[in-house]
């Protein structure tokens, strides 16, 4: 059986879905899966032992010449694959036409109930509840297979021989890290970076302590703001494969809702998000150890925007105290 995966992006997003790959070549080890995705996200995918083949999508330069004429050779190349089974999990209209220039004998997808994109598949899966978790919508996905949806994998099987890469970055085994992430895609989900820098000087209290930021190039200035004694800022200078491993060597991460929180929650690393304006049911950290901190008795949360039109801007945020979420981390142990 050859079977492709279509989730090309968030970084979260492609965590969410990595139980349906783990979970087949549990169940079905002779099985072949492929992954289309996003090619800034490859790197966390590449040299997968589950993976027979990955696909990456090039999004941007679809609008010029070039870019159009190389887009519909990608999906040329998929066509001649010739799978068995197409999987679409991200849902939307230029997913579901990639499945479609797949040719798949079957193709099953998420129904967002947004752009037709249902009207490509054989089968739809709806998501299980109202406030189901991100996670259990894909799994949903796998009785369409004859597959079970729970069962015991490696979200994220380490890299060892990435640690040498961390060593040379400035890790020290010998002391305690705790990650702090304090970047987001949407400012509205960013807890003030003033209350980072509180949260770091509360931290800094405990001896054998040492922090390391985190996150892409765009939390470069975020980064810079939080330097100190014991403090190593690695925004943009990680690759996602060594992002995941410093992860893993952490023993909390102090994180908004993002694609690094999902990671963390993924390799069993203790989190301690901070939420806003999302739903932690829906995309909160997957039966994580640690603490989801949300003020949940405005009426405003969660308003799931992109945009915060209130007086005092980000008040869902604001109002959770430094104190608090030092707190939760000494909670973690």
């Amino acid at each position: 059986m050859k079977v492709l995966i279509l989730k090309p992006s968030s970084l979260g997003d492609i965590i969410h879905a990595l139980p349906v790959l783990r979970l087949i070549k549990c169940q079905r080890p002779d099985w072949q899966v492929h992954w289309w995705i996003a090619e800034p996200f490859a790197s966390l995918l590449e040299r997968d032992t589950d993976i027979a083949a990955l696909h990456p999508f090039h999004r941007r330069g679809w609008g010029t010449p070039t870019g159009l004429a190389n887009g519909l050779a990608g999906m040329a190349a998929l066509g001649r694959e010739k799978f068995d089974v197409v999987i679409d999990l991200q849902g939307l209209a230029r997913s579901a036409l990639h499945g479609w220039a797949a040719n798949g004998a079957y193709t099953i997808g998420l129904h967002q109930h947004r752009d037709g994109a249902a009207a490509w598949y054989d089968a739809s899966v709806e998501r299980p509840g109202l406030r189901a978790h991100a996670v259990d919508w894909c799994r949903a996905v796998l009785p369409e297979l004859g597959l079970e949806e729970e069962g015991e994998f490696d979200w994220l099987p380490p890299r060892p021989w990435l640690a040498e890469q961390l060593d040379e970055q400035g890790h020290d085994p010998t002391a305690r890290w705790i990650a702090l992430c304090p970047g987001a895609r949407w400012e509205t989900k960013r807890w003030p970076i003033e209350h980072f820098v509180a949260l770091r000087d509360q931290l800094m209290e405990t001896p054998n302590t040492r922090l390391v930021v985190l996150g892409g190039k765009n939390d470069a200035g975020l980064g810079r703001k939080l330097v100190g004694e014991r403090v190593l800022d690695l925004t943009g200078q990680t690759t996602l494969p060594e992002l995941v491993e410093w992860l893993r060597a952490c023993a909390v991460l102090v994180t908004n809702d993002s694609g690094p929180m999902h990671i963390a929650a993924a390799l069993g690393t203790p989190v301690v998000a901070l939420f806003g304006p999302t739903d932690p049911e829906r995309t909160g950290p997957y039966r994580a150890n640690g603490a989801v901190l949300q003020r949940m008795e405005l009426d405003c949360v969660p308003c799931l925007s992109r945009h915060c039109e209130h007086a005092v801007e980000r008040a869902c945020l604001r109002d959770i105290s430094p104190s608090n979420v030092a707190e939760a981390v000494a909670a973690c142990g």
